[in-house]
Formats: structure tokens, C-alpha cells, sequence
């Protein structure tokens, strides 16, 4: 499968993703918000697919994330139905669905910024590579929360849904830090399977 062909798949994938979302949503302000990022990367990928192709692997873990940010949007992270079920199960306080979002803001930019860098900016892996993929996640991460904070003082109590704290005053912080395990675990999962798809993109 070519590579066009596979963006048009993540494309259509993603494309129903939004409308199934979209057709209903919890909070109408707050899905423009969660989907922002799938709206503003599948142009990116598109524009820059003769450029930059990603590795299948790369691929794969975006759309993955964008299934993930749309399922968020549609209901809001405090509520979406499966956080609900692991709740239940594992007895928790509260919804974890929003804890899964963060760790996939670090484990699917860990692999993106890992090829970018590798690529692109012809690093060689080690402790150098590592730490940039590492801080470059947290800098993603620290500027939602960022943005959240610019929404919740320019909306007021019409952030809560977006914020999703769920009464947590320490939501931040728990935010940064499964940002920074999902990065980790991506790194320390993927970095072999990674280094054969680059390799094998390289080569051609």
C-alpha cells in the first residue's frame, strides 16, 4: 500500500471519526476544542506527504490518537462511557478516561518527534535523543495546559468541560506526568520497531 493510500485511509478514517463525534456532542464549545489537533494535523500530513512520509508505526499511532481525542470531544473526558467502565472495575475515584488521553499525548508525539529528529535532524540514538524526544513532549504538554488555562479564564465555569479536573486540584501536575510515563513507555516499548521502519524508509 502506497503511502498516499494510506493517508487517504487514516483521512476517511478520521473523517467519519468526526461526524460520528460531531453529530452529537456533550458540549458543542468543547469539541471544537478536543478535535482542534486532529484538524490541524491531517492538513499538515497532507501537505507535507511528499516531503515527509511516516513510518507505518508513526502513522498508526495518529490516527489512534485522533480516535481517542474525538471520543473525548463527543462526550467530554469526565464522562465518556469506557472511563465510566474502568472506573467501576478498578474502583477509582474518578473517570480515568482524561489519565488515558495524557499518556497518549506523550506515547504517540514520543515516536513522532523520535522520527523527526532521527530523520530529519540526523541524531543518532542515545541519551541525546532520548532527552530532546522526552522534553519535547513535556513542552507539548505544558502548552495545553497552557491553553487550558487561557480557556478557563476566558470562559469561566464554561471550561469545566474542557478542563476536566473533575474537582482534582492537582490535575495539572497528574496531567504532565502520564504525559511523561506514555513518552517513556513509548520509547522504551517502540524504539526497536521504530529503528527497523526507519531504516527501512531510509533505504529506499
Amino acid at each position: 500500500m502506497g503511502s498516499g493510500t494510506k493517508l487517504a485511509l487514516l483521512s476517511a478514517i478520521w473523517v467519519v471519526g468526526l461526524l460520528a463525534s460531531g453529530l452529537h456532542p456533550f458540549d458543542r464549545a468543547t469539541w471544537w476544542m478536543e478535535v482542534a489537533p486532529v484538524l490541524i494535523v491531517l492538513p499538515l500530513l497532507w501537505a507535507m506527504r511528499r516531503r515527509f512520509v511516516p513510518t507505518d508505526l508513526a502513522l498508526i499511532l495518529i490516527g489512534v490518537h485522533g480516535l481517542i481525542l474525538m471520543l473525548g470531544g463527543a462526550y467530554s473526558y469526565a464522562r465518556v462511557p469506557a472511563g465510566y467502565w474502568v472506573q467501576d472495575w478498578l474502583d477509582l475515584a474518578r473517570n480515568p478516561y482524561d489519565r488515558l488521553g495524557h499518556f497518549a499525548q506523550g506515547f504517540v508525539p514520543a515516536l513522532v518527534f523520535r522520527e523527526g529528529l532521527v530523520r530529519r535532524g540526523s541524531l543518532v540514538r542515545g541519551g541525546l535523543l532520548t532527552a530532546l524526544v522526552l522534553a519535547c513532549c513535556l513542552a507539548v504538554s505544558a502548552t495545553y495546559e497552557l491553553i487550558e488555562f487561557g480557556a478557563a479564564m476566558a470562559l469561566g465555569q464554561g471550561a469545566d468541560e474542557f478542563l476536566g479536573t473533575q474537582g482534582d486540584p492537582w490535575d495539572t501536575q497528574w496531567d504532565m506526568l502520564m504525559c511523561l510515563i506514555g513518552a517513556v513507555t513509548a520509547l522504551a516499548t517502540l524504539s526497536r520497531v521504530h529503528d527497523r521502519q526507519i531504516a527501512g524508509i531510509t533505504a529506499r
